[in-house]
């Protein structure tokens, strides 16, 4: 009976949808992390009946009967998060677009939003690097330095580094590289707020001081756009309709018992 598969597709896509939702509502309160949305599509048809016009006359519609749904993707939404205030030097925030760029020890390169930076000390100078040690990249692939001694570390909105030395000077340090992508949902998550490129992303294109378009904020990081209230609305909704093809599969049983009976 068509019903009974057709109703089992219907019951994995809204699993893949409450593991999605799921995901979203895990990570509220991680920072810089972007909602997720399942996409699906409805699988072949059966064409019993094809229309028929001629003359005007005949058959104008078909007959068809479809065989479920299947996802076909997930669509992270990159829109801003809120900002929450953390007062630490070395916390910075992109208000608008862009991402930063970080090295892994294996010297590859991945893109986050998580601007929670760390000082590394390397010797007698210190270090940008992220949360799990990944070295921040200046503009020029090369790990941003922060040179003992140094006080007043500012971080302005183009993404440039001083400090003041020892005479009350300040000391350039570098800037921050921003870059962005022509396709960001084109991006793979690799986890640990880690984006990858690929082809569907295109390369990075660096954001040169001149081509902000935004700031960068200092003493702030970007919250999770995950909206709960919308995430319980949309985890109802699947939890419905995986109900409904479970009650779908229940009935074509149902049926097919009593045909079986009929046989008797």
């Amino acid at each position: 009976m068509r019903a009974l598969w057709t109703a089992a597709t219907g019951m994995k896509a809204q699993q893949f949808n409450i593991d999605t939702i799921a995901n979203n509502l895990s990570n509220v309160n991680t920072t810089s992390f972007k909602n997720q949305r399942a996409e699906f599509k409805d699988l072949f048809y059966t064409t019993l009946r094809r229309t028929n016009l001629t003359d005007e006359e005949g058959r104008p519609v078909n007959l068809q009967v479809g065989h479920g749904s299947m996802p076909t993707g997930t669509k992270r939404d990159f829109t801003q998060g809120s900002f929450i205030e953390t007062n630490n030097v070395f916390d910075v925030a992109i208000d608008g677009e862009g991402f930063f760029a970080v090295r892994l020890p294996n010297g590859d390169i991945r893109y986050t939003r998580d601007g929670s930076f760390k000082l590394s000390i390397d010797g007698n100078d210190g270090t940008l690097v992220t949360t799990e040690g990944y070295i921040v990249l200046d503009e020029n692939n090369n790990r941003i330095r922060i040179r003992r001694g140094l006080t007043d570390i500012d971080i302005d909105e183009l993404g440039y580094i001083r400090g003041k030395d020892e005479a009350e000077n300040f000391v350039n340090l570098g800037r921050l590289k921003l870059v962005n992508f022509t396709n960001p949902e084109g991006l793979l998550s690799e986890g640990l707020n880690l984006y990858s490129a690929t082809v569907a992303s295109g390369g990075e294109i660096a954001i040169g001081a001149g081509q902000m378009r935004g700031r960068i904020v200092q003493g702030y990081l970007e919250s999770s756009n995950v909206q709960v209230v919308d995430e319980m609305v949309k985890m109802i909704t699947a939890q419905r309709a995986y109900e409904i093809n479970s009650k779908t599969i229940q009935t074509s049983d149902e049926m097919l018992q009593l045909v079986n009976n009929l046989k008797r």
